[in-house]
């Protein structure tokens, strides 16, 4: 499952390319941007997390680019400055991250994903990377709590029947089993 057998390049808010359209009219096209992303709290007070979702956030960037339906859509919009609209005809994301390694345990208030490179392009990247990490450690978080409650029993993960779709059905499987389950219940 991955965004080359579905376009998903548009699961980004508006916001984030009419800000992108701003930098790139603007004197700010060429700054390298930095940020960090990091989590305050622990869900549950339960001391860490587990970091998951990393696979799926460098598919997407791998894939990161604006086809023809993408491009009739935002300029139907009349929003964007045509020199813009031509950029994302063309569009090669360029920008470095870093992260940490699936399965590791994670703290609040620490970097977990690091993104440096152009404003526009860092801009682009803010939902799909807050969606693919928050949802994925999450779960391996908890199948982490209940793998280590099991006290070397082996759990099994179940989700997919209460999943919210099937690609929170597959990624929730393929988090819990990052997260110390044995196996699931999901034969996609």
């Amino acid at each position: 499952m991955n965004n080359t057998q579905k376009n998903l390049t548009m699961i980004m808010d508006l916001y984030e390319l009419t800000m992108s359209n701003g930098i790139f009219d603007s004197e700010m096209r060429d700054e390298t941007v930095y940020f960090d992303m990091f989590f305050r709290r622990v869900p549950d007070d339960g001391g860490y997390a587990v970091m998951a979702g990393i696979e799926q956030l460098i598919e997407y960037m791998n894939n990161l680019e604006f086809d023809e339906s993408d491009i009739a859509y935002l300029k139907g919009l009349k929003l964007f400055s045509e020199d813009f609209i031509e950029y994302l005809r063309t569009f090669k994301f360029t920008c470095d991250v870093w992260a940490m390694p699936e399965g590791t345990v994670i703290f609040p208030h620490e970097p977990i994903v690091t993104v440096r490179g152009p404003a526009m392009q860092a801009m682009m990247l803010e939902t799909m990377l807050l969606l693919t990490v928050n949802h994925q450690s999450l779960i391996a978080t908890k199948a982490n709590r209940i793998v280590r409650a099991a006290a070397g029993r082996p759990v099994m993960e179940f989700g997919a029947r209460r999943a919210h779709g099937y690609g929170a059905a597959y990624y929730g499987a393929r988090a819990a089993v990052i997260g110390g389950c044995t196996g699931t219940s999901c034969i996609l």
